[in-house]
């Protein structure tokens, strides 16, 4: 078992299940309507600049000015913002708490807004487990740029191999196998469990 290797998990479609349509599939009966409001009002394109660290009040007044019939809507974006989370993702939660319990230091690195971030964090006791959470929107720089992998190499003590990381984003991952991280595209907890053990944990 690995105990001096950490293990870094990304967050959205990783830990947990993210789409913009779960919340506004609620506000929005028409199919068509739908479909051509988060292709191009609230997109996720839109949604990754508070990723990136933009604030939300300017989003969200900019967006409004463009698209002012749809105010209530992208009101709703920021004010129901964890109704787009689906849940935990099927067998990874286990697979956290298996890691923990055998003392396997774990972190996350996740493109999150920084007050999206902390309307959410609060209610999901799983990240008690994590020693660190580097989030992009409270750094102001995102995956796949360098500077946060070495946030997460600073604050872990760790490099290179030293540090597992699971990410569904193939250019998240490319960029941490360049930092030489032992990295592996996310598909579903089972092959993430294979990963782990081919990796020496578990």
């Amino acid at each position: 078992m690995q105990v001096n290797k950490a293990v870094v998990f990304d967050v959205g479609r990783v830990l947990f299940g993210w789409q913009l349509r779960a919340l506004f599939e609620k506000i929005i009966a028409d199919k068509r309507e739908l479909e051509w409001f988060v292709d191009t009002v609230v997109t996720e394109e839109w949604h990754f600049q508070h990723d990136r660290g933009r604030a939300l009040d300017d989003m969200v007044a900019e967006r409004i000015a463009q698209f002012p019939a749809y105010a209530n809507h992208i009101k709703a974006y920021r004010e129901r913002f964890n109704e787009t989370i689906t849940g935990p993702i099927a067998g990874v939660h286990p697979i956290v708490h298996e890691l923990n319990g055998a003392g396997v230091p774990l972190y996350c690195l996740t493109n999150f807004g920084h007050e999206l971030w902390h309307g959410f964090r609060p209610s999901q006791p799983i990240f008690d487990v994590f020693e660190d959470i580097v989030v992009s929107g409270t750094e102001q720089i995102a995956k796949p740029q360098a500077g946060i992998y070495e946030i997460v190499e600073e604050r872990s003590g760790r490099e290179g191999a030293d540090l597992f990381f699971t990410d569904d984003n193939a250019d998240n991952i490319a960029a941490a196998k360049q930092r030489g991280w032992d990295a592996h595209l996310f598909t579903d907890a089972p092959t993430l469990r294979a990963q782990l053990e081919a990796s020496g944990f578990l």
